[in-house]
């Protein structure tokens, strides 16, 4: 629905990014500043001192503070200041009454060498009194458990600060991965429009402004019409250098923000961080048509709840993180259990295609080995494949890459968005082109934003100004994937792990096989040596047997030609033998073998009687010494 907006004349700024957010040298009306040296002398003050107090800032300085709001409000807070509890977060000091009955409740922080004290007005008398805070911190606790998801979580989040405060509308939202908060619970009077389920863009927020909600995780304004009180003197007078009052309840805010509150129809506002892990996961953002006070007990107490629904839902998406990632590692086990079997990478990965599918909740997958790419699913043309591998190959260096909105980052991917919107991408080898692709599917859907995030005022392009309608503005978003899941990122990166010690476990025992079959090859040399030479011998008994018995077969007796012809069938028979020996052996294997006992001194005497044909003429003396008995088959010995 649309709002009814005020006209206002440009602001005179260009940028939020450099609006000096944190050193505004101002504060908001509805209290006063004293800027304190460690001796409780007064070096600044704010310009509406004499407003509160009737002494004019520029009389207050260099003053006692017990010359500004009295001896016993100076008495009891200087009590508290040199009590040694005073950080850098603003901490209660207690609830005083000037000289003039004008009560405060009383804030006070050290930074940036001074005591800042905060004075903001206060109905409640001399001191406040917190009790009745606690049960509404109780209650919230004892619901929390019940609520079944985080925007449950956050609906009874939103009730309970509404109930407290007072404020119109409270909402809950989420930031997504690009900024944009994202409303998921809301509580509002009737009167309020309704944001939920919309969502405000990032620009809403400026990077500065995110980083002070990570710092500071409350922040008030009270009216969004008030004129700023500004601090006398401008600068710190001990470093020369602007306030920084990040941490100032009082601190007065951007007026590009203030001009957004007032087009919202919001005088007032009050935003709680909410961190998860150390990062703004979202805020708690209250909303009010007119100016809404809200003393620092009750901003405690939401400060409190913040913090508990902080951390409610950080349990809730650690447990849930959890079961993912078991869920998806017991698909990665059992895909690297198929990834053992076969010798070859591309065929083992083929081979798990559908679990790769299901690991990273996929339309598509494809490898890609150097020129050779195999895909499966809904997944690109391998010419686009290929294509897409050598982009990755030049634009990206990390072991992983992911996006939701590839277009976005590689233009081509447009003429294939329908099957291939998303894609996780890891690099398998960093020297050759080895690659595994993930696609996910383009997924068209809706944003309803609080009014149009695009739209630029007319004549206002030079200055900066906030927009003017919160209509509700409904976008179509084409080109996008579901966004990959934190669990699947990291376990990608540990499946990548895995793959590459299959990988050198698989070439270590190619070199130990390499190595076996050098040793198999020496060994087989030296086998072939010995058998070439125990049948060449009985074959060089046959031939010397031979020609003795052709050059003496005229005047030899028949004696001599018998023991001739003798040494040529004893040495045949043992020649064929050995050939069957060798045949029996390379067929049957060691099972084969027929150990018994052998005296080796027989052996070798039998050796020696064989070689004696060869010994011809020669003089020869053979020397045997002790030999031991063993267990062996004779045959092959």
């Amino acid at each position: 629905m649309n709002q009814a907006t005020r006209e206002v004349s440009p602001l005179d700024l260009s940028s939020c990014d450099k609006e000096p957010i944190r050193c505004p040298g101002s504060i908001q009306p509805h209290g006063f500043l004293l800027c304190l040296s460690d001796q409780l002398s007064l070096l600044q003050a704010s310009d509406n001192l004499a407003t509160h107090t009737g002494v004019a800032a520029e009389l207050a300085v260099g003053q006692p503070l017990a010359a500004v709001i009295g001896n016993e409000a100076a008495r009891v807070l200087a009590s508290e200041l040199h009590s040694g509890k005073i950080g850098t977060r603003p901490s209660y000091l207690g609830t005083i009454n000037l000289a003039n009955g004008a009560g405060f409740d009383v804030l006070g922080h050290g930074y940036d060498s001074l005591l800042l004290l905060e004075f903001e007005a206060s109905e409640r008398g001399a001191q406040a009194d917190f009790r009745h805070l606690f049960p509404l911190v109780s209650e919230f606790l004892l619901a929390l458990p019940s609520a079944v998801s985080v925007e449950a979580m956050s609906d009874l989040a939103a009730r309970q600060i509404r109930s407290l405060t007072g404020f119109g509308r409270v909402m809950v939202y989420q930031f997504d991965q690009d900024g944009n908060g994202h409303v998921m619970a809301e509580c509002r009077a009737d009167g309020y429009p309704s944001y939920l389920g919309q969502r405000f863009p990032a620009s809403d927020i400026p990077r500065q402004a995110r980083e002070l909600y990570v710092v500071n995780r409350i922040r008030l304004i009270q009216d969004a019409d008030y004129t700023p009180a500004r601090l006398v003197p401008e600068t710190n007078p001990l470093s020369g250098r602007p306030n920084d009052l990040s941490f100032a309840a009082l601190r007065s805010v951007s007026p590009v923000h203030l001009q957004y509150m007032r087009n919202m129809n919001t005088l007032a506002s009050m935003s709680i961080s909410l961190m998860l892990k150390g990062q703004l996961w979202g805020l708690v953002s209250c909303h009010n048509a007119a100016p809404c006070p809200l003393a620092f007990d009750k901003r405690s107490a939401c400060e409190q709840l913040g913090q508990i629904l902080s951390l409610s839902i950080e349990s809730r998406e650690n447990a849930a993180q959890l079961q993912f990632r078991l869920d998806v590692r017991r698909v990665m086990v059992s895909m690297l259990a198929g990834l053992t079997n076969g010798a070859d990478f591309i065929d083992n990965m083929s081979s798990v295609f559908p679990g790769l599918l299901k690991f990273a909740r996929a339309g598509g997958v494809a490898i890609v080995v150097d020129e050779r790419v195999i895909s499966y699913g809904e997944a690109p043309s391998h010419e686009q494949i290929g294509d897409l591998v050598a982009w990755l190959n030049v634009h990206n260096h990390d072991d992983l890459f992911h996006t939701d909105k590839l277009s976005a980052q590689y233009a081509p991917a447009a003429d294939f968005t329908h099957n291939a919107s998303g894609l996780l991408a890891m690099r398998i080898s960093r020297i050759h082109r080895h690659y595994l692709l993930w696609f996910r599917a383009e997924v068209v859907h809706t944003v309803d934003w609080a009014g149009n995030p695009h739209a630029k005022d007319a004549g206002r392009s030079a200055q900066l100004t906030p927009r003017t309608s919160f209509a509700t503005w409904r976008e179509t978003i084409h080109g996008t994937s579901a966004p990959w899941h934190n669990g699947e990122i990291e376990l990608a990166l540990e499946f990548r792990t895995a793959l590459l010690g299959i990988a050198l476990e698989r070439a270590e025992q190619m070199a130990e096989l390499a190595a076996e079959l050098g040793r198999s090859n020496k060994e087989l040399e030296a086998f072939s040596y010995s058998v070439s030479h125990d049948v060449g011998a009985r074959l060089r008994h046959i031939v010397c047997s031979s020609d003795l018995l052709m050059t003496s077969a005229a005047d030899s007796d028949g004696a001599t030609r018998q023991r001739f012809l003798a040494n040529i069938k004893d040495s045949a028979r043992l020649a064929g033998k050995l050939v069957d020996d060798l045949l029996s052996f390379s067929q049957m294997g060691r099972a084969a073998l027929r150990p018994v006992a052998v005296n080796i001194a027989d052996l070798v005497k039998g050796c020696i009687d064989k070689l004696s044909a060869d010994v011809g003429e020669r003089n020869l003396e053979w020397q045997v010494g002790e030999l031991p008995g063993v267990r062996a088959d004779p045959a092959f010995l």
